[in-house]
């Protein structure tokens, strides 16, 4: 039996991946999370507490971090200030948390010897033209384009510099959209459903033609346990599920499997910056470690999805109305 430290284990792809550890296995997790807009102790609700810890605090605390990493086996690394527009109206806090919290975790991992995966994003590639047939891949350079995606280019580079200059036993992944329960409802696909939910209209970003490779959450923490079990220390791995569709297609499929009409939207005043295109190339995890998805049809996870927040509404209906209100300030 494991014990898995895992960080950011309250958030929304944290959560679930603890969720499938604590289901599928018979480790222990000790979940850090410092509980921002992002993280909640009710997505870790129901779980079993003989084999789950939860420590409420901040990767940026350096001696907090030692102290839990010196009792792992393997650390698990989801934490980061992840919003893009949060971002752009405060950097500050994506250095503190996705620079310096990640430096502080692999010093840890460098004193204690411990098994490190460091979770990332596809957003430090840049984008893609709308024409353009290529797909990112683990060797596509680098090209972030906001204080989020910048930061976290950093984050992996740090990574790799750990590796390389102390021999850390780190591997890397960067994965595309993820969809899935217990996501945050300012987020895309759950600001639409609980819009719908809710009586509203869903609202579409500019001319809604940005494409996004969707894949299901589950999914996503399927492919980082197996890369912690059979991937090789010191690479990167891309996560995807070939789910690139643009935003209006994605809000017209919400609107049909909730019974509405698939023109029942609204547009709204685009995002600053917003990359046009993401497509992740995930052909060496399928052929060197056998990873498959699960939810190979987009529609049926986005079905799933659904019914999840129709059935927990007790879950995302406490901060709807705050929600509602940030965007409308912004013409969103």
């Amino acid at each position: 039996m494991a014990h898995l430290l895992v960080t950011g284990g309250a958030g929304f792809i944290g959560s679930n991946f603890v969720h499938s550890v604590l289901s599928d296995t018979d480790d222990r997790v000790t979940v850090l999370d410092a509980l921002t807009y992002a993280g909640d102790r009710r997505t870790l609700a129901g779980l079993p507490a003989d084999r789950l810890e939860f420590v409420h605090g901040s990767i940026a605390d350096g001696d907090l971090v030692d102290e839990l990493v010196s009792g792992a086996d393997v650390v698990v690394h989801f934490a980061a200030e992840s919003h893009n527009d949060n971002s752009l109206r405060d950097p500050r806090p994506f250095v503190d948390t996705n620079l310096v919290g990640t430096f502080n975790l692999l010093e840890s991992v460098r004193r204690h010897e411990t098994r490190f995966h460091h979770i990332s994003t596809d957003e430090v590639y840049g984008d893609l033209e709308l024409d353009d047939p290529e797909r990112f891949t683990e060797t596509t350079p680098y090209n972030p384009s906001s204080p989020y995606s910048a930061t976290k280019a950093g984050s992996d580079l740090l990574v790799r510099a750990w590796v390389r200059s102390f021999g850390i036993r780190a591997t890397l992944s960067n994965c595309s959209n993820n969809y899935g329960p217990r996501q945050h409802i300012e987020k895309f696909i759950p600001r639409q459903v609980t819009n719908l939910l809710d009586g509203r209209r869903p609202k579409l970003y500019g001319d809604g033609l940005n494409v996004r490779d969707w894949i299901h959450v589950d999914d996503h923490n399927a492919a980082v346990l197996r890369i912690i079990q059979d991937g090789q220390i010191g690479e990167t791995y891309l996560i995807g599920a070939d789910g690139e569709l643009d935003n209006r297609s994605v809000i017209e499929l919400i609107l049909e499997l909730m019974g509405h009409p698939r023109d029942a939207f609204d547009h709204v005043t685009d995002r600053a910056g917003h990359d046009r295109r993401y497509a992740i190339d995930w052909s060496r995890l399928r052929d060197e470690l056998g990873w498959q998805p699960r939810y190979r049809s987009f529609e049926e996870g986005l079905a799933r999805t659904i019914d999840w927040y129709r059935a927990n509404e007790a879950w995302w209906r406490p901060v709807k109305e705050a929600i509602e209100a940030r965007y409308a300030a912004a013409g969103q």
